[in-house]
């Protein structure tokens, strides 16, 4: 089970940090991500980040701006986000896809998500 929290309303130039609590199983041979959608559109890979060796991969959007970490002893995932843009709204939803090492972009790879948490950025 995922849940996200974290969500809310920043300015543009400001800073947000999302989390993900991942309970129900270990996650050590998973792969976390965070995807994010607007409305008419579907989910948008922002970042991912590899449970066990802590690799990550991050949307060219995102890139320098957003951080993907996990805390393994709090089972916690998170997404800080830095320099928001109002382009950066969305809908924002963590998963988790059964893979020990290679960062899927694809929402359909992943097996598991949360409930999603809304980031809106006013310019």
């Amino acid at each position: 089970q995922l849940q996200a929290s974290g969500g809310g309303l920043a300015q543009a130039g400001g800073s947000l940090r999302l989390s993900c609590a991942a309970s129900g199983h270990g996650f050590n041979s998973y792969v976390m991500g965070w995807f994010r959608q607007t409305p008419g559109k579907g989910r948008e890979f922002v970042a991912a980040i590899s449970w066990r060796f802590g690799g990550t991969h991050y949307a060219d959007s995102v890139k320098g701006r957003f951080t993907i970490s996990r805390d393994k002893a709090k089972n916690m995932v998170y997404l800080q986000m830095d320099s928001l843009k109002p382009e950066d709204t969305a809908v924002y939803y963590c998963a988790a896809d059964y893979s020990i090492a290679e960062l899927a972009t694809e929402s359909y790879e992943y097996d598991y998500w949360g409930q999603g948490t809304q980031v809106t950025v006013s310019s």
